[in-house]
């Protein structure tokens, strides 16, 4: 389970690094290069509600090998594509498998292990690899990229995709399929209305808030999600049951989920550029930078369930945020004359170790409660809210960016030459955004104190 969570997580960034070589190998366009990574997270995040609610109807294990086939296969095409099209068709067809297995792996998780002391040990370990993966996707795309090519950035998917399938039947046993029919207008007003939204906050980092097409996403999103709210108030077995939202702590705990993704992936995407283009380091190099932060939250994350019968969710959620508070203001003083060691490793490794504190906490609060005919449903939830919060994030930080980025350009440093010049104008607009990340993350201190009591009885929903 958790070497398919990692397998797919891993997905969202691994390329990231290997973009400017898919660039030379299959020429693409400098606005169509940012597909490579929006045709999977459009196809991941608009699915993943109807690939959790699938699991929960047709079967988990079946589903969740379905899934991984699909990822495999669409990974081996990927890394044979010669054109930007078929690559783009590949990235689409992995976030569909993606988003049919996702769910079914914390979903078989939940199943597994009951409520208490071995489900949060489960989810101890599940956190640190849904966590650690987006930045061991950087380092491992910086490894393959300069060692070998950016084609065995997929190729490597499909050995892990075949051993997956290959060894699920030997070791997890099949949930069983819940009677009834399928929500096809929940379905098809959530993946479409999922996918509107996914591809609005994409267009607008890339074309602004107030492009048409943007505002015209956002529109359709809007409508959409509303009519999938009433389809399933009305549903006899809806996609997502809406008493998974009656709890005002799980409620507030998806909330603060997409809060601090929303931080997080935006970090990803300016510290990688900042040490390439700043500091001036490989692909390899840039790659390396992010194992500190790696292994300070998979250890952290590892030690966080024997702390949650000791302090409670609540107190460990927030003694988590606040280094994750912290870190994200430190990396907001980044200038031309920070360095990588003080100025990068330091706040990336407490942020590590805070996001590592506070995940495993932050994903119990979210599966506590939930009957085991919806853990599917309740599971997609805390997937789908990861995916917007990276998409939201990117987003917004992106706009904050080239805010900042205009502004520098218009006051030129004196006697500053074109490469100081540079730096200075890259800079100032990654501490802008980094600033306005550190605000995604109080916003999510202060949910967590409003909503999670310390130490709650939890009806099961």
């Amino acid at each position: 389970m958790l070497g398919a969570q990692l397998m797919i997580i891993l997905d969202a960034t691994v390329v990231n690094i290997a973009l400017p070589h898919i660039q030379q190998g299959l020429h693409f366009s400098a606005t169509s290069l940012s597909w490579v990574l929006n045709a999977y997270t459009l196809t991941f995040g608009g699915l993943l509600l109807l690939g959790g609610r699938a699991g929960d109807i047709l079967g988990r294990r079946r589903v969740f090998i379905g899934g991984i086939a699909l990822f495999t296969a669409a990974s081996l095409a990927g890394g044979l594509a010669t054109s930007a099209g078929w690559l783009l068709a590949a990235r689409a067809v992995q976030g569909v498998g993606g988003a049919l297995a996702s769910p079914a792996v914390l979903a078989l998780i939940v199943g597994a292990f009951p409520e208490g002391r071995e489900r949060t040990r489960a989810l101890g370990v599940y956190t640190g690899v849904v966590t650690g993966g987006a930045s061991l996707g950087l380092a491992l795309g910086g490894v393959i990229t300069e060692w070998a090519s950016w084609r065995w950035v997929l190729f490597i998917n499909v050995p892990i995709g075949i051993a997956v399938a290959l060894a699920t039947p030997l070791f997890i046993s099949e949930s069983p399929r819940q009677p009834g029919h399928f929500d096809l207008a929940g379905a098809l007003t959530s993946t479409v209305g999922m996918a509107s939204l996914v591809y609005a906050f994409i267009r607008a980092a890339s074309d602004g808030w107030s492009d048409r097409l943007t505002l015209a996403a956002f529109a359709a999103a809007a409508v959409l999600l509303g009519l999938f709210l009433v389809v399933e108030a009305r549903a006899r077995q809806p996609i997502t049951p809406l008493g998974l939202f009656t709890d005002v702590g799980r409620s507030g705990s998806f909330v603060a989920r997409l809060l601090l993704v929303a931080g997080m992936f935006g970090m990803f995407f300016f510290v990688t550029q900042f040490v390439q283009e700043v500091l001036g380091f490989s692909p390899l190099r840039a790659g390396i930078a992010f194992l500190p932060m790696t292994v300070a939250l998979f250890a952290v994350s590892r030690a966080a369930p024997r702390l949650i019968p000791r302090f409670g969710p609540k107190r460990l959620v927030t003694l988590g945020l606040l280094p994750v508070i912290g870190g994200m203001a430190w990396l907001a003083q980044v200038s031309p004359a920070t360095g990588y060691l003080p100025g990068v490793a330091g706040p990336m490794l407490i942020f590590g170790i805070g996001m590592g504190v506070a995940f495993v906490p932050l994903t119990t609060v979210s599966l506590a409660g939930v009957r085991p005919e919806n853990s599917g449903a309740a599971s997609s939830m805390v997937n789908v809210m990861q995916q917007l919060g990276g998409a939201l994030g990117l987003a917004i930080l992106v706009t904050v960016f080239g805010t900042a980025s205009r502004n520098a350009a218009a006051h030129p440093v004196a006697g500053a030459g074109p490469l100081e010049q540079a730096h200075h104008v890259l800079t100032r607009g990654m501490a802008s955004s980094f600033g306005v990340a550190t605000i995604f993350d109080v916003c999510a201190l202060l949910v967590i104190l409003v909503t999670v009591r310390s130490r709650r009885a939890v009806a099961r929903t």
